[in-house]
């Protein structure tokens, strides 16, 4: 997976927006004005920071080697991963998601159903 493919799966996203609020370098994908994720376009290495239950984050950082606490951000709910080939395209994908998950389940009830019902 490259750079504008991870971009493009993100932005494929129900209700996905892609913003540049911290810096020119630093893609921000929100979701109902919330972030999802962050996708530094400067790294030498691809990576791509994801919102993910503290449980669940804890265990991807045991599993893979790719999977660290992300920079500047609450590393008990936000994960980075490191695209290098050892967890598989279709893994990186499911993370995304689960990252919507998580910042829609905190929405209030209103919102979450608004989001939800725009995407069936």
């Amino acid at each position: 997976m490259n750079i504008e493919e991870l971009f493009d799966y993100c932005m494929q996203i129900p209700g996905a927006e892609a913003t540049t609020p911290f810096d020119e370098v630093t893609i921000v994908m929100k979701v109902m004005g919330k972030m999802f994720a962050l996708i530094p376009t400067d790294s030498e290495r691809l990576c791509i920071a994801l919102k993910c239950d503290p449980e669940e984050a804890i265990r991807l950082r045991e599993e893979y080697r790719c999977v660290e606490g992300a920079f500047h951000m609450n590393k008990t709910y936000w994960n980075t991963i490191w695209i290098d080939g050892e967890m598989s395209d279709n893994e990186v994908k499911k993370w995304v998601n689960h990252s919507v998950e998580e910042v829609v389940k905190k929405l209030p009830k209103k919102l979450q159903q608004q989001y939800y019902g725009s995407i069936k």
